[in-house]
């Protein structure tokens, strides 16, 4: 500092330089220096001296001391900085302007960035770009489109950057179309970044349809493509075509990164396509251990139903976060593994992270479907003492839930009632499927049209109400829910199971015989309904929700889609491996049964997923039992 003081005192001899011998200010030279070292503090000295003597540095320090401002997280200083570059009604140099603004942006300071954006006496394709990225950003994509505009009135084109960030500010599917128009009249069409861009807002509005579309025109593709389009079909629920594209892509010769692999295992996670899943286990053992990959995988395998597979993962990761903690907490909830979960809760508390809203999500879920009344009312009333965690709608739900399941109908409406925000159609789901369970129909009645208030084409409020009053043999009312189902044109969404083989997925819809192998089977459920029978079997025809004969409600149980299922997997099964299905919608209580006695005259293992937990079914037992 005491040098620096002595080239202050030099610089205001030199302030008045001889007119015959120019020479620069020495403060000038120190100055330069300074911020080409990355000698911050003193650099914002130097320029405070700057300021007073009235000189001026050249643009290269300093864009430095932008820079240096940015790195040392300086933001009164960069405000220094901008004012000392705007003193004395100067215009600073075009791309110090748009430093300044890519500064104050980083800084989230997107009103300064503007200041900065409108004072500029011209402004190049990088100015716009950087003022419409911060907007789109922000959330403001009227004022970055409307930029946009006025970008192209000023005769400024647009570049591959400027539509890769103004394509997140497209408000819907036909804007997104209309921007894709004019991608194509400046030409960039073509560009990989660009398109790679459209793929990925093409998921945002689940419109993989024109998103695969575009994916089709390009002439090369690169592995940021690949990945666009297999995370759209990923994220967007159709993971048959992501794993598809996955392999098409290996075919190209790409080889899979992270992210790939990521989307890849998010496919067969939500297809529950455990073997393509094990596959992918094989080429996350290429890289170096990966947090994220890893969660993925435990994900996967408990998403899958292999409980073993998850908890060897679990134990092997050399790294765990909260999502590795909560994720193995959930699978082992809904694979009705409730009492390890919480075991596991416990040990997080102890040695893991803190615990997030979605852990505790897991160990509510974990005490509903163990019927743990008193342990879920603890844990979520310590939820804001203990954790800091305020609970959420889906939290609530769980609680509805516990009380439901253990009868207390009359405590879960009354929880309802003493929520702080208006309770969600979930949580009147939650109560219609408690009323049905305990034949409750006048809650019932009360809770459907709580439904149908949120969300009048409802088909599940309509189709538990009516299986409510089917129940309780109260025929005429079911037939009122069904005729009211037909008046407002609400179809029923048709029961449907399916299972891995090989590699082929195998969909099969209740009553419906036109699966290549149909013959064989009806004849392995007529051979496996034979054994069963034998055990004690009797068609539960309580579930059969239309007012016929006893012996068209056996025959409409015998074909349920998960009992077709079960007889192709027996029929495929070498009795090594489980037989792994999917279902959209909870299983019934006769298929339940069904599954439980297969599995013992058998000697196999059935797992079977729907929309809530997994249903483990071995030697004549079931885990969890179904509600």
């Amino acid at each position: 500092m005491r040098a620096f003081a002595k080239c202050v005192a030099r610089a205001r001899y030199h302030a008045v330089p001889h007119s015959s011998l120019p020479s620069p200010h020495p403060l000038l030279q120190t100055f330069a220096g300074l911020c080409r070292h990355g000698a911050f503090s003193e650099a914002i000295a130097a320029m405070a001296s700057l300021e007073v003597l009235g000189l001026v540095a050249d643009s290269i320090s300093y864009s430095d001391l932008i820079k240096l401002c940015f790195r040392h997280g300086a933001v009164e200083q960069g405000r220094l900085l901008h004012r000392h570059l705007s003193s004395g009604g100067r215009a600073p140099e075009l791309f110090l302007s748009n430093s300044l603004m890519g500064m104050f942006v980083r800084f989230g300071l997107a009103d300064e960035a503007r200041k900065v954006f409108d004072a500029m006496p011209v402004r190049n394709v990088v100015s716009w770009t950087t003022m419409i990225s911060a907007l789109t950003n922000l959330g403001q994509a009227e004022e970055a489109l409307r930029l946009l505009i006025s970008m192209q009135r000023e005769g400024i084109a647009p570049n591959m950057y400027t539509f890769s960030s103004v394509l997140k500010a497209c408000p819907t599917s036909a804007s997104l179309r209309s921007m894709h128009g004019c991608i194509v009249k400046h030409g960039l069409e073509s560009d990989v970044f660009v398109r790679s861009s459209l793929i990925d807002v093409c998921s945002k509005f689940l419109d993989m349809e024109y998103g695969y579309r575009i994916f089709n025109e390009m002439a090369t593709r690169d592995l940021v493509v690949w990945n666009s389009i297999i995370g759209g079909f990923a994220q967007g629920g159709d993971g048959y075509m992501a794993i598809t594209l996955f392999a098409q892509m290996k075919k190209a010769g790409f080889f899979a990164n992270q992210s790939t692999l990521t989307s890849a295992l998010r496919a067969c996670t939500g297809m529950v396509l455990l073997e393509m899943g094990r596959q992918l286990h094989v080429h996350v053992l290429k890289y170096n251990p990966d947090l994220i990959l890893n969660n993925a995988l435990l994900d996967m395998y408990c998403k899958c139903g292999d409980l073993e597979e998850a908890d060897e993962m679990f134990d092997r990761m050399p790294e765990r976060d909260v999502i590795s903690w909560s994720t193995m907490i959930s699978g082992l909830a809904q694979n009705g593994r409730s009492t390890d979960a919480l075991k596991l809760f416990e040990s997080m508390k102890v040695l893991g992270p803190k615990p997030n809203h979605i852990t505790l999500l897991g160990v509510l879920f974990a005490c509903s479907h163990a019927g743990l009344l008193e342990d879920g009312r603890h844990y979520f009333s310590s939820m804001r003492q203990l954790f800091d965690i305020e609970p959420g709608s889906e939290h609530y739900g769980c609680m509805v839930d516990l009380l439901g399941r253990a009868g207390k109908l009359e405590d879960a409406m009354k929880f309802i009632a003493d929520m702080s925000f208006k309770p969600d159609i979930v949580i009147w789901r939650t109560l219609l499927g408690a009323c049905r369970v305990h034949k409750d129909s006048n809650l019932a009645a009360f809770a459907a049209k709580q439904v149908l208030r949120l969300e009048p084409e409802d088909e599940g409020a309509y189709i538990l109400l009516s299986n409510i009053y089917a129940d309780s043999h109260q025929w005429t009312e079911a037939e009122q829910v069904r005729r009211s189902m037909r008046d407002c044109r609400v179809k029923k969404e048709p029961g449907h199971s399916w299972l891995e083989l090989g590699k082929q997925i195998h969909v099969f819809i209740a009553g419906d015989m036109s699966h290549p192998q149909a013959d064989g089977i009806k004849k392995e459920l007529s051979k496996l309904l034979t054994r069963i029978t034998a055990m004690g079997y009797v068609p539960d025809i309580d579930f059969v929700l239309h007012d016929v004969g006893k012996e068209q409600k056996e025959e409409s149980l015998r074909y349920h889609s998960e009992k077709l299922a079960i007889a192709l997997g027996v029929m495929n099964s070498t009795g090594a491996k489980p037989i792994r299905i999917m279902k959209n919608l909870r299983i019934c209580g006769d298929c339940h049964t069904f599954a439980k006695l297969v599995a013992k005259s058998e000697s196999m293992t059935i797992i079977i997923r729907d929309p809530v937990r997994f249903h483990h079914f071995k030697d004549g037992s079931s885990s969890p039992h179904p509600a």
